[in-house]
């Protein structure tokens, strides 16, 4: 049995200040905003762990209340200015709610700690009037023994999520806010990144990444996948499959350390080759999530700066081991090129298609998500090595303009792809056909580099 108990961390004497939102924020919100309501949640970025031997809960909460005067953009609201454009709002007070629930005993920490977290990440925020940020404790005998981080993707992404959570770990041992400000200088906060975006330094990057972006789009295929038949009425909702293989996570960094690239290269080589291969092109065009952590003073930024690449792969179906060298280089000029205001590059397009120019599809998403410090729940984590196991977790509401988006994610022991797909395109035995594919690639080409070593 459990009792719910509900705290308050008062926040005074923060950084204070208003204006544009950056580029990460207005594309996240503008993005969340054409969901269902009820899909907004998939969004947030979350973090969960137990606390073992546990923590001193007045520890866990002075921990957190230095951490907002760390970071501006746990106490930023976003609200909307002119012509759809965005802008922030830093408070330099407030209260951070945090939900406590007490277990008679510690074994039950994690299981009421595990309900606990899938509760608070299925909540959507209204970052116009909340902060974007959701604390969850499970205390048992006077200490926390399990934490629970949930926030709005307008506020981090994974990377921002990932040093977020070993900011609180230090500050939670006693490491001041000024030497964790010192260890992470330089980490521009959000109103900062903002300035640059808005100077001529920040106006030049973005004219040169919208161009190359607009030029890739009138080179790439318009279609890669047959177009559906007659709509189905009502749209059927978006199947999610997910692949956990122990396998993959033992061979891909072996096959990108035989290739001189990255692991991720390596999944987003397959990703293309099985795109091509199932939609009967002979190219893969594939809208390639970035983390657009290039410039020095945003490598450690908590905030969002993730934005979207234009991968185009010609002949992806050649073989893999030349698939994956190409994808590597070929990755290198779409991550440069992912640092521009989306809201201007939309409208852009928006222009050309409405005087008929020809572009390129990019229905098709992948997402290295490694990064993010815990696995999703429905990744299977926790379920022991054994072999490859695909499960039907989720559906979801449509989503019009989408192929597939295409997720890797570390799971315990494994590494996992989670695949949502529009079924009319890409049914469920070709998603089966189409995450295994992945796989086999990967492992066959482990195979033969070892054999060659």
């Amino acid at each position: 049995m459990t009792t719910r108990q509900l705290l308050h961390i008062a926040f005074s004497s923060g950084r204070a200040g208003t204006g544009p939102a950056t580029w990460g924020q207005q594309a996240i919100r503008d993005a969340v905003s054409r969901l269902a309501p009820a899909d907004a949640p998939r969004y947030n970025i979350a973090a969960a762990a137990p606390l073992d031997p546990g923590l001193p809960l007045p520890a866990l909460l002075a921990g957190l209340e230095k951490l907002l005067h760390l970071h501006d953009s746990l106490h930023t609201r976003l609200v909307p200015g002119e012509a759809g454009r965005l802008r922030q709002v830093v408070d330099p007070e407030g209260r951070l709610e945090v939900e406590v629930r007490h277990c008679a005993e510690p074994a039950e920490a994690a299981e009421a700690g595990a309900r606990l977290h899938e509760e608070l990440a299925a909540l959507p925020f209204d970052t116009a009037t909340q902060w974007p940020i959701r604390v969850g404790v499970v205390a048992a005998g006077g200490s926390a023994r399990y934490v629970s981080l949930v926030l709005s993707h307008t506020a981090v992404d994974g990377t921002g999520m990932s040093r977020l959570v070993a900011d609180l770990t230090a500050l939670c041992q006693g490491t001041s806010p000024a030497e964790l400000a010192e260890i992470r200088e330089p980490a521009q906060q959000p109103l900062e990144e903002a300035a640059f975006q808005t100077s001529e330094r920040g106006r030049q990057r973005d004219e040169g990444a919208r161009k190359q972006f607009l030029r890739k789009l009138r080179l790439a295929p318009t279609r890669l996948f047959p177009p559906p038949g007659e709509p189905a009425t009502p749209a059927p909702r978006f199947p999610n499959a997910v692949l956990r293989s122990p396998a993959l996570a033992r061979t891909v960094d072996r096959v990108a350390a035989a290739h001189r690239v990255t692991s991720s290269s390596v999944l987003l080589a397959a990703t293309a080759a099985m795109t091509a291969r199932l939609s009967g092109s002979t190219d893969a065009v594939l809208n390639v999530v970035v983390s657009n952590r290039f410039l020095p003073e945003l490598t450690n930024a908590v905030s969002v700066v993730a934005g979207d690449g234009l991968f185009h792969l010609p002949d992806a179906t050649a073989e893999f081991r030349d698939v994956v060298r190409r994808t590597n280089a070929a990755a290198i000029g779409a991550y440069r090129h992912a640092y521009y205001d989306k809201l201007r590059l939309e409208a852009e397009i928006g222009r050309l298609a409405a005087e008929g120019v020809p572009l390129a599809d990019r229905s098709c998403i992948f997402n290295d998500t490694r990064e993010l410090v815990a696995a999703s729940p429905d990744t299977g984590a926790g379920e022991g090595e054994g072999g490859t196991t695909l499960t039907w977790p989720l559906e979801f509401e449509p989503r019009p303009g989408l192929t597939y988006a295409l997720d890797a994610l570390q799971s315990p022991g494994a590494l996992s792809l989670a695949m949502t797909a529009d079924p009319a395109v890409l049914p469920r035995p070709a998603m089966e056909r189409f995450l295994y594919g992945i796989e086999e690639l990967i492992l066959t080409e482990a195979r033969t580099a070892g054999a060659a070593a």
